[in-house]
């Protein structure tokens, strides 16, 4: 057996362990765990180390097509997990990112219980929704902490608000939901995520921002109290319902400025009409814009060439009975 190195607890921590789990099939663990993984090296959190445990070997071959050497795969049984992480911490990796397969097994226990974070990627569908019982399960027993990430969502679609409402009701909801576009499978055929294959698109920006929630969400874990001066929340409303100004300013800092400026232009807000004139309104005017209100207001009678069919005093209103 080789003799792993001695771990100082004072100097070397423990690495910071992510896993991704769900039963459900299908639910983009491994495109999600993949893109964090490398948006974490990218943004300076690493060295980061991936581990497979699917045996569908999904992560492996994408790691395998993949030109860069980072993040790292470690190969790692289950059984010696612990061991391993120690090995990765002493070996000077921060974060380890796990990609468990579909199923719900005791190994997918052993596996949670060395979790810092368990993440949960749902689709916003009914079927989904109902797999995800047994992992919430398997995570509340170990008493780990649990963010679900709506990914693969139709932009606009009742269901994804509605998905996201449900979740919440058994953990936190990550507040960056990731769309169903093409680039996300196409940049995974050559082992590259979307940040490196079209680094200016909407994909690549939600993918940053989820990763800017993320690391906050680890930084508290950690108690990295120095981190979270030099970084601290405003609000609420800005930094985690909407965490957009810290990864535009992550994307800047980085030099992405294709990227931040691509984000800048897809959250400028419409521009609004200049408001119509309100004496254009009158009813029966097609020039300008009509407005109901305005309408019914100013309205002193029917359209030209039209009888006046409104109740008068001589003609009672309708419903109402008369006599003789």
């Amino acid at each position: 057996m080789t003799q792993l190195p001695d771990r100082d607890p004072d100097t070397t921590p423990l690495a910071q362990v992510v896993v991704f789990a769900s039963q459900k099939g299908g639910s983009g663990k491994t495109t999600v765990s993949a893109h964090l993984a490398v948006e974490a090296e990218r943004a300076g959190a690493g060295p980061v180390a991936l581990i497979d445990t699917d045996p569908q070997g999904s992560m492996a071959k994408w790691w395998n097509a993949r030109a860069a050497d980072t993040p790292a795969f470690a190969h790692i049984s289950v059984p010696d997990l612990a061991r391993d992480i120690e090995a990765l911490s002493a070996a000077g990796y921060k974060l380890i990112v796990i990609d468990t397969p579909p199923a719900i097994t005791s190994a997918i226990s052993e596996i949670v219980s060395h979790a810092d974070l368990v993440v949960l990627p749902t689709r916003p569908s009914p079927h989904d929704l109902r797999a995800v019982g047994p992992t919430v399960d398997i995570v509340q027993h170990q008493n780990k902490p649990l963010v679900f990430v709506v990914n693969s969502a139709t932009a606009r679609a009742r269901i994804t608000g509605e998905t996201a409402i449900a979740l919440s009701q058994h953990g936190t909801v990550a507040p960056v939901t990731l769309h169903h576009r093409v680039d996300f499978a196409a940049s995974m055929i050559d082992g590259r995520t979307v940040g490196e294959a079209n680094p200016g698109g909407r994909s690549a920006a939600e993918i940053s921002q989820l990763w800017a929630y993320f690391d906050e969400r680890l930084s508290r874990l950690r108690g990295d109290t120095a981190r979270l001066i030099d970084h601290p929340l405003t609000t609420f409303d800005d930094d985690i319902l909407t965490p957009v100004p810290k990864a535009l300013a992550q994307l800047k800092q980085s030099g992405e400025r294709a990227a931040a400026a691509a984000v800048e232009h897809a959250l400028k807000p419409p521009e609004t009409p200049p408001a119509a004139d309100p004496g254009s309104h009158r009813f029966g005017d097609v020039t300008g814009q009509w407005d109901g209100v305005e309408r019914r207001r100013e309205d002193t009678g029917p359209p030209p060439g039209k009888p006046d069919r409104r109740a008068s005093a001589a003609r009672p209103a309708f419903g109402k009975r008369f006599s003789a």
